[in-house]
């Protein structure tokens, strides 16, 4: 677990605690965040989502109040060093800038501090404001993972495999 905090314009991350569990799970239930995730497991979506030891996860603050949540996972080896980030937030706090915000600040942390020179990400296809998010902090379209990841309904779904490369970090 790390105890990292990182600031950005209108949003604080922070390490998760255990008393933001229960806020994390609220905000996973929601039908404009549950839409995109898997059913949770019997331990509850918050477990699920932090149950990847790879992963470093941060809650995203503001306001004095946690609206999601931010992990990256790195790869180290110096020929490949990368990272790759996934997120969510409220419906109360989506297209307010948040997201983007959050996004440029772990992308700093991770470029500044990480030395890494590259970040991918890869929403649903289908999640229009998610990739508007991401292509305002300067990722890019990839190209389609066709039949990707099964969704919350059973079937497979496509995802857009993004990335960003220092260079084009705005």
């Amino acid at each position: 677990m790390t105890e990292l905090t990182l600031s950005g314009r209108h949003v604080r991350l922070r390490p998760v605690e255990p008393e933001d569990l229960a806020r994390l799970e609220a905000i996973l239930a929601e039908p404009s965040v549950a839409r995109w995730w898997n059913p949770p497991g019997e331990a509850g979506a918050a477990a699920d989502w932090l149950a990847d030891e790879g992963q470093t996860t941060f809650v995203i603050e503001h306001a004095n109040a946690v609206v999601g949540s931010i992990q990256f996972a790195e790869v180290l080896d110096e020929n490949y060093r990368s990272a790759s980030i996934d997120l969510f937030l409220s419906s109360a706090a989506q297209g307010r800038g948040l997201g983007p915000d959050a996004i440029r600040t772990i992308a700093r942390h991770l470029f500044e501090d990480g030395g890494h020179h590259r970040l991918t990400i890869d929403p649903a296809a289908a999640n229009v404001r998610a990739i508007r998010a991401y292509r305002k902090v300067g990722f890019r379209p990839v190209g389609v993972m066709r039949a990707y990841e099964r969704g919350a309904d059973g079937s497979w779904h496509d995802n857009l495999l993004m990335d960003l490369l220092i260079g084009d970090f705005t």
